[in-house]
């Protein structure tokens, strides 16, 4: 069976990086609908083309790759196009701003072609694309501290039942869905179920958003636990 079509926009101030992303996505089938060399670029290639995911480089001239992120999310909303963030570090408080800003993951500019091309088709089909444990190292660095901001995302949770709350706050340390269940004494099924429902209620894309939202709630605390 063939698989569905994918479209891609690429967005880097590199245009080295822009053609060897291209050539790699498509060696594999995935179309490259427009390249852009800024955030304004970007989010004009996106309105006109739209493409299910963007890769996006966070600092780029006009405007930069968390603001056009923010253009574009608000444009495509939940279930339009995912965003990924192209980036030279791995810790790098850019990449905090990018995910609260609603992208879906991250990846370094170094990237081996096979992840990459894995990465584009992942967030494609809606998963996040980046371990909550990596996200939660992010967060422990970044994250400010903000006590009326986070009584203000408080109110947020208010919708969760008891037991969603107590699966926010696992995912949050960085557990599988598998060790969500037996953590839980759950099935598999019954988690992803959980996990669905909370997205829904709250509003995020994926559990990249909902490990963020539960650290500046202050359901766990940097360099603490649930």
């Amino acid at each position: 069976m063939s698989r569905p079509a994918l479209r891609a926009v690429i967005a880097d101030d590199q245009a080295l990086v822009r053609t060897g992303f291209g050539m790699i996505l498509a060696a594999d089938g995935i179309e490259v609908t427009a390249e852009a060399a800024d955030g304004a670029e970007a989010v004009a290639a996106v309105r006109r083309t739209r493409p299910d995911v963007v890769l996006m480089d966070i600092r780029m001239p006009q405007m930069d790759g968390i603001e056009a992120t923010r253009r574009i999310l608000a444009d495509c909303g939940p279930d339009g196009t995912r965003v990924i963030i192209l980036t030279t570090y791995d810790l790098d408080h850019y990449v905090y701003a990018a995910l609260t800003a609603g992208a879906s993951g991250f990846l370094l500019k170094d990237v081996t072609p096979e992840h990459l091309v894995a990465a584009v088709r992942l967030v494609q089909s809606g998963d996040a694309l980046l371990a909550p444990t990596i996200t939660r190292r992010l967060i422990e660095r970044f994250a400010p501290r903000d006590e009326v901001q986070a009584t203000i995302l408080h109110r947020d949770l208010s919708g969760l039942t008891p037991r969603e709350l107590e699966v926010l706050r696992l995912l949050a340390t960085g557990l599988s869905n598998a060790e969500l269940a037996e953590r839980l004494f759950l099935s598999p099924t019954t988690v992803k179920t959980h996990i669905s429902r909370i997205l829904s209620k709250l509003d995020l894309r994926d559990r990249v958003q909902a490990v963020v939202l539960a650290y500046e709630a202050g359901l766990i605390s940097p360099g603490g636990g649930a």
